[in-house]
């Protein structure tokens, strides 16, 4: 389609009739309202009080549960309220690229409330699980803030700006527009980045499935299931029962918890061997379901069955909240420890600024869902006043995933959190070296105790069960078990624990297949028009198998060679990560300036500064450090420096493993220089834009697609007003929304 028209002034985001410096349509709150909002707010400030005014003593952790639960309320009700009607005026009545681009395959109108479900589930990967998990080293109160705060003013906002001009740009992915509205030089940096961080990322989380299901025929079987329920799910709402998205909610979400229970019961019968995969067999069929779910129609499996693993994952993490309220779990973890100031923890090495906020990443900030917001998802979207709900809403839920994860880090015993999470060459092999170990951490714990946890969740040892998953797993066993049939019931809800986190991760992988295959595409339109049309099916067939034969690579590479692949990328992950969000609010921010909203630049402008400032330091920290707990080139210098003695330097068993770990150091260092490079490249050019901007806007141009008048009629939030009830009736629709319905004559 030939390039659209547009210009640098702020009259395309405005609604026909008025003027872009019209106050939005809001309604006043009631006197109830008032109270209600007081009350919430009153309820969120008491629990941050508890948090930060207790000294030493365990307080419940409802408490922390009160603070996120009442900031989340606080913040979607009247800052995402702000950004979306003042700063970016969604217009209610502009066409969605959904809506005037519907192929079926993948630009298709979708109801909100599954869309919802495919964002949240699109987005919401290991890191919400296990970064916070990590970042409990530090105490609970330094990850609690972060997470909270980060997300309100930071990570949410991110996603919905980003979602907003995606969507006015016909879908186009975050490396596109940073070349379309930054310019060549910072737009081909970030084409570089962003699509290299990203194979980097889908690996990563497609490893920890890789570990989390491999000789687990209960999950296998239960995560394989969920593929067909959603291809029935998919044809139903399409061809079937089209709308009636409730009922097909009820089946298959009753389709779903029946695969989870028959999961149990394969995992017990004959047919346990044929379930019971390794991990190379694992690779294969993650790689074959990947292609696969980049090239159907988006209707078919991949929004559907996002939108079924929503329910066991909102629900699973809502039913781990009720059992805080009721089992009412203290807090055993320190609110601050001492590592956070040393640096020098056996988790992870590094100051708490800048590692705490690296750790936690996804839960907070996370460059990652700025390509699920420039991606799939602007795509599908019915209307823009939907993006508040899409975009915001389903951070908020994913940053309360990461509370979560964090109340099942610090609610078991310290002792057991450093002994599940320490690597076996600082805790050892056996419960006595272990005990030893995490005594001289400061934390006291028993042979004894180490035995008795593991035999409680009936696995032979927790011993350096690094990575985060499993301790979340002993969290969430604690906390169901002290709700639901007692000690005896820990192991059923451990190994339930750590099949709901393989089904969290790898929703994301299959929708970050599907981003990078858009992103691929757009790229390689710039060399060959054919490829701007997304779905062009040699296109589509030839970036998908770019794209996981890319992270397939490393994967397997990572599966075969424990010490190298792609183990060598987890330091790179949370790095990457924020690096990414760096782009994504660099982009924002020159969008918001070159619109006409440099008065709101500030939204963007301060969770960039913020970002740039921790994601810097750290990479250069990694660079150019001299403790070889935390530098790259001097881990490296150090086992060369054994190789040229001919020494065998821990944990190196041989020579082989020596040059491995200098082999994969190196990689880390220049894989950290290169990143933070390409990000500085387009931060500088985003500069030289914003300047130009301000000092010559008539010299501006945007590539906003024209106004087009929208026929969709759907409401703005999940649960729609009574005014959009009106509306939705007076044009024959149901609470789903759709196309207006013609009078009948």
């Amino acid at each position: 389609m030939p390039e659209p028209e547009a210009t640098g002034t702020e009259r395309n985001t405005a609604s026909p009739g008025t003027t872009p410096d019209s106050p939005p349509p809001t309604g006043g709150l009631s006197p109830r309202s008032v109270a209600a909002w007081v009350l919430v707010a009153l309820i969120g400030a008491i629990g941050w009080g508890v948090l930060a005014l207790s000294r030493g003593e365990e307080i419940s952790a409802a408490w922390l549960l009160a603070a996120a639960l009442g900031s989340y309320a606080i913040g979607y009700r009247f800052y995402a309220r702000f950004i979306s009607d003042r700063v970016l005026k969604v217009d209610k009545t502009r066409a969605t690229p959904a809506e005037r681009l519907d192929n079926g395959v993948d630009f298709h109108p979708t109801d909100r409330r599954v869309l919802f479900g495919h964002h949240f589930a699109a987005v919401a990967g290991a890191g919400p699980l296990v970064g916070p998990v990590l970042a409990a080293q530090m105490g609970y109160l330094p990850g609690t803030i972060w997470i909270v705060a980060g997300v309100i003013f930071a990570g949410a906002v991110q996603d919905m700006v980003t979602l907003f001009f995606s969507t006015r740009r016909d879908g186009r992915s975050l490396g596109q527009m940073a070349r379309d509205e930054i310019g060549p030089v910072g737009g081909a940096a970030a084409l570089i980045a962003v699509f290299a961080i990203m194979i980097i990322l889908l690996a990563v989380l497609a490893l920890v499935i890789v570990n989390a299901l491999a000789h687990s025929p209960w999950g296998v079987f239960s995560i394989g299931m969920t593929i067909p329920i959603a291809l029935f799910m998919g044809v139903y709402l399409r061809v079937l029962r089209p709308g009636r998205v409730t009922e097909v909610s009820v089946i298959g979400v009753a389709l779903l918890l029946l695969a989870i229970v028959a999961g149990g019961w394969v995992a017990e019968s004959s047919f346990a061997s044929t379930f019971t995969l390794e991990k190379e067999t694992l690779v294969v069929w993650m790689i074959v379901y990947g292609f696969i779910a980049s090239v159907l129609p988006v209707w078919m499996l991949l929004a559907p069955r996002d939108y079924l693993s929503t329910f066991m994952k909102v629900g699973t993490i809502a039913l781990m909240a009720l059992g805080v309220v009721l089992a009412m779990p203290t807090l055993k973890m320190p609110a601050v420890t001492d590592f956070a100031a040393r640096g020098d923890g056996p988790v992870f090495a590094g100051s708490m600024f800048p590692f705490v906020f690296i750790t936690i990443a996804c839960g907070a900030l996370s460059g990652f869902h700025s390509l699920v917001s420039s991606g799939t998802t602007p795509k599908m979207i019915q209307k823009e006043t939907q993006v508040r709900v899409i975009g915001y809403g389903a951070m908020l839920t994913e940053s309360f995933v990461a509370v979560m994860a964090i109340i099942a880090a610090c609610i078991i015993e310290p002792g057991l959190f450093f002994a599940v999470n320490s690597p076996a060459g600082v805790v050892g092999t056996t419960v006595e070296t272990a005990s030893q170990a995490v005594t001289n951490f400061g934390f006291a714990i028993s042979p004894e105790a180490l035995a008795q946890a593991a035999k409680d969740v009936e696995e032979t040892s927790l011993l350096s069960r690094t990575g985060g998953a499993p301790t979340f797993a002993l969290g969430m066993s604690q906390i169901f078990s002290s709700v639901i049939g007692g000690a005896g019931m820990k192991a059923f809800w451990y190994h339930f624990a750590i099949m709901f986190e393989a089904l969290f991760i790898l929703t994301t992988v299959d929708a970050g297949t599907r981003v990078g295959r858009f992103m691929l595409q757009d790229t390689l339109g710039n060399v060959h028009k054919s490829f701007k049309d997304i779905s062009w099916k040699p296109g589509v067939w030839l970036a998908s198998a770019v794209v996981v034969g890319g992270w397939g690579y490393f994967l397997w590479v990572g599966v075969k060679d424990p010490l190298g692949g792609i183990n060598q990328l987890f330091p790179l992950f949370g790095i990457a990560n924020q690096l990414l969000a760096a782009v994504a609010l660099a982009v924002c921010t020159t969008l918001l300036v070159k619109s006409g909203r440099l008065k709101w630049a500030w939204v963007t402008g301060v969770p960039l500064a913020w970002d740039v400032a921790v994601t810097l330091t750290a990479s250069y920290q990694k660079i150019f450090s001299d403790d070889v707990k935390v530098g790259f080139f001097a881990q490296r210098d150090k086992y060369q420096t054994g190789i040229d003695a001919g020494k065998v330097l821990p944990p190196a068993k041989n020579m082989d493993e020596m040059h491995t770990v200098v082999t994969n150091a190196t990689v880390d260092g220049a894989l950290s220089a290169l990143f933070a490079l390409l990000v500085i490249v387009v931060l500088l050019d985003a500069g030289r834009t914003c300047f130009k901007a301000i000092s010559s806007p008539e010299s501006i141009r945007l590539s906003e697609v024209p106004w087009t008048e929208s026929k969709i009629v759907a409401p703005a939030g999940l649960i729609p007003t009574a005014e959009e009830r009106a509306e939705l009736a007076a044009s024959g629709l149901d609470s789903g929304g759709g196309r207006a319905k013609e009078p009948v004559a």
